[in-house]
């Protein structure tokens, strides 16, 4: 091996170890995702799980010779069957791959500058990144075509194409197990990996006929009743519907899956349950907008204005009861009550009880007052809100 070869091997081998910085797996990831709509599409976890697997072997293949070992080639197969399962074309995700692989070239250009790498060294650490690039692409086209060859003679996949033209609006040639006259709920989930959604799918499909399958790269189904899954990931299903109008439906739940993911919640939830977090997280600045009228009395910086924000966001929670309120928060009833008169000191309103007029604050009774309603779930949004801008 010449001057230039060692070099290289050295030069390399150091690459490789700055590899392991987790800013390089997420600015790969961010490349990835930003040349492909169809890779961006899909939840941000999946895009890394295979980025972290292909990132790391070509770094480690460059530190120890520039071949690809098995366990690197069988990620590469595993990317090209998983997006041939969810849906996402050659090109589409092929896009991504070859997007990743320029910043890693990049990457090893502005490495070789900062260590004053010959240019010949550098050349040879290029012509071995194609290299194995292109042993990958080859792996993954050719996994992506087999998965595709076989979800095309299964009847499986007639039944997935069906459900992804009927939540897309289309209409399909034939329902499958499916009844025109009959109702189902529409559930969506953030699952992209086909071995997590392959067991939701029978969860799913126990109670009677459905269709299930990734539907833009997340698992989505119509099904005839709602099974019992506690725990697990987040799961949004709308009320039952015909099929022919389940693509409005779709759209509601996805709206509703990003609230709920945002908020921490897991499990299956109904649409219906999470209408008001569905619609305040889609409005961000007037929440921004609520917090600052407000609460202009509360102190972002004082830990224990804190408090009070998040035991006021609790009572409202708790439909106002004390008790019930402190027992959440493992508090003594008479300290929640202390800070919502602090709350009411500090923001100049009450949170519960009766306002200045002697109006409701709180309540949906038959007799509660729409501006009584109003303010309860203005101040829960504006709370929300504040909370949320504070430093973790």
């Amino acid at each position: 091996m010449g001057d230039t070869g060692r070099e290289a091997d050295g030069f390399l081998r150091s690459l490789a170890e700055r590899g392991r910085d987790p800013e390089v797996l997420e600015s790969t990831v961010r490349a990835a995702r930003g040349r492909s709509d169809l890779v961006a599409a899909l939840p941000e976890e999946e895009t890394r799980r295979h980025t972290r697997a292909l990132v790391r072997g070509v770094l480690d293949a460059l530190g120890e010779g520039g071949e690809p070992g098995d366990e690197l080639l069988a990620a590469a197969e595993r990317l090209g069957s998983d997006r041939a399962r969810q849906g996402v074309p050659v090109a589409a995700f092929l896009d991504g791959f070859q997007a990743g692989r320029a910043h890693l070239v990049g990457l090893l250009i502005e490495e070789a500058r900062r260590l004053r790498v010959p240019a010949d060294a550098v050349l040879d650490g290029v012509v071995r990144i194609d290299a194995l690039t292109t042993a990958l692409v080859h792996r993954m086209v050719h996994a992506h075509r087999v998965a595709e060859l076989e979800m095309a003679r299964t009847r499986r996949e007639g039944h997935v194409q069906t459900l992804r033209r009927l939540l897309h609006g289309e209409t399909p040639s034939g329902l499958g197990p499916l009844a025109p006259e009959g109702t189902y709920h529409c559930v969506v989930s953030d699952v992209s990996d086909p071995a997590v959604a392959a067991r939701l799918e029978t969860a799913l499909s126990a109670p009677g006929p459905a269709l299930c399958g990734l539907v833009d790269g997340r698992l989505a189904a119509l099904v005839t009743r709602l099974p019992d899954l506690a725990g697990g990931p987040l799961l949004v299903a709308a009320p039952p519907a015909r099929p022919a109008g389940m693509a409005p439906l779709y759209r509601l739940c996805r709206r509703a899956l990003r609230a709920g993911a945002a908020s921490g919640l897991t499990g299956l939830r109904r649409l219906t349950d999470l209408a008001l977090v569905t619609v305040t997280e889609g409005e961000p600045k007037l929440g921004r907008l609520l917090a600052d009228r407000l609460l202009d009395g509360l102190d972002p910086g004082d830990p224990f204005h804190r408090e009070v924000a998040e035991t006021a966001l609790a009572v409202l929670g708790h439909g106002g009861r004390v008790e019930a309120t402190a027992a959440a928060l493992h508090v003594h009833a008479n300290t929640v009550k202390y800070r919502l008169r602090r709350f009411q000191e500090l923001t100049g309103t009450a949170l519960t009880g009766t306002g200045p007029a002697g109006t409701a604050l709180t309540g949906t009774g038959p007799g509660a007052r729409p501006d009584a309603v109003a303010h309860a779930a203005h101040h829960w949004w504006a709370l929300r809100e504040w909370l949320r801008g504070l430093p973790a």
